[in-house]
């Protein structure tokens, strides 16, 4: 997920703000892992790298994600990523700062 951040009114577009998978997948272009790869692999590589699960910065650390997974083997980047969608979503509602935060997160400003 990512979201465009508010513009503080000049011409020079804002990049955007990358939290749940579509952070993983930043990490995981970044990191010195290949696939296939256990989740002890990917734990050690990237366990300890806090994500962002929403768009105010709030994080939670891969390895806790990791452990919210059953598979124990990932043949692909991909499917490390498809795996890891529930968990961060789940962890996102449980966490979400409740209907006002919520509302707040889909304005513009």
């Amino acid at each position: 997920m990512g979201v465009r951040p508010p513009s503080n009114g000049d011409d020079d577009e804002p990049e955007s703000v990358e939290f749940g998978i579509a952070a993983v997948d930043a990490r995981l272009k970044d990191a010195d892992l290949s696939f296939p790869a256990t989740r002890d692999d990917v734990a050690a590589e990237l366990g300890t790298a806090r994500i962002p699960y929403d768009v105010h910065g709030n994080d939670v650390s891969l390895g806790e994600m990791l452990a919210e997974v059953d598979s124990e083997e990932f043949r692909s980047r991909q499917q490390l990523l498809n795996e890891l969608h529930e968990p961060f979503e789940e962890y996102r509602r449980q966490n979400s700062g409740g209907v006002f935060q919520q509302m707040r997160s889909m304005l513009p400003f």
